[in-house]
């Protein structure tokens, strides 16, 4: 069971802590237990009652009408309402308790309908994407384990990829062609997947070869396939110490290509980039470069997106 401190529950459910002491003293939306120095904790069903609460709440429903609600009829009134395609807060409030009842139909289902309702690109943006924030939340509070991170990771996957599938070839003559990869021994391989997909939609042919690529393998994939652009995502490889050293190899593999970073470990302030090399922050950012290479011929650089 996870224990949750209030500050974990206005993050999680967007619901000012102040209003949930509020719900628990005057209806007992939730009854958390307090430790011996008398501060509340809260657990899981604390967790899935109130996402539910908030997102017949942000539909407009009085709380003293939810609060008469069993268990039951809460989930049922859930399930069964139509989701609003402009309110990204609930429907990810929606994900998180699907997600902690391990439902893995009702996660798909809302899913398909955040694409249904936003397209692919703006449900993975303003969906998807805080949805995994939110889980990176409880991650580190240690109130999610391996299986719910597992179903999520697997069931989005799924979804970029049939994205992908859905998609038309596009031929490698007179666009902009890209090699994609994530370095030996690095797995976490949402982001790289998503890149594919905002790069084909855009007319890019994309070499795309996954995760844990030793990076000797690079030379020879640089001079058969001759790319325009390099991407790598680094979330937990290679070593914070050895950022550095991948950095300087790969440029030393491909010094004549364009070498896009993402991720965590790339934002350290102490990396150097090399003339090459764009450290790119956001996917929003990404996106907005891979526009702009589209429009601009030959090789590119971005040096504003260095600082």
């Amino acid at each position: 069971m996870g224990h949750f401190s209030i500050s974990d529950l206005e993050q999680l459910s967007g619901i000012k802590a102040h209003t949930i002491r509020i719900w628990e003293q005057r209806y007992g939306i939730l009854r958390p237990v307090r430790t011996a120095t008398n501060i509340r904790t809260y657990c899981d069903d604390d967790l899935r009652r109130l996402l539910n609460v908030a997102t017949l709440y942000n539909r407009g429903q009085r709380i003293s009408q939810i609060a008469r609600l069993s268990e039951h009829e809460l989930a049922k009134a859930v399930i069964s309402c139509d989701e609003d395609a402009n309110n990204c807060c609930q429907q990810v409030n929606g994900l998180l308790a699907a997600m902690l009842r391990m439902d893995e139909p009702q996660l798909s289902c809302l899913m398909n309908r955040a694409v249904c309702n936003m397209g692919f690109e703006g449900a993975i943006l303003h969906v998807a994407y805080p949805f995994l924030q939110r889980i990176g939340v409880m991650w580190q509070a240690g109130n999610v384990n391996p299986a719910h991170e597992h179903l999520v990771t697997n069931l989005l996957r799924q979804k970029i990829m049939a994205g992908i599938d859905n998609l038309p070839p596009v031929q490698p003559a007179d666009v902009k062609r890209w090699v994609l990869f994530l370095p030996e021994g690095e797995m976490h391989e949402l982001a790289l997947l998503f890149m594919n997909y905002v790069l084909r939609v855009r007319g890019h042919h994309v070499l795309y070869l996954g995760q844990n690529l030793p990076i000797s393998e690079l030379k020879t994939i640089n001079e058969t396939y001759q790319p325009d652009a390099l991407c790598t995502v680094m979330t937990a490889v290679p070593e914070r110490d050895r950022v550095q050293e991948f950095i300087d190899e790969l440029h030393q593999i491909c010094p004549e290509r364009t070498l896009v970073l993402y991720g965590s470990l790339v934002q350290q302030e102490n990396v150097r980039l090399p003339f090459n090399a764009i450290k790119v922050r956001l996917m929003t950012d990404f996106i907005a470069l891979v526009e702009e290479m589209a429009s601009s011929p030959g090789n590119y650089t971005l040096e504003a997106a260095k600082t």
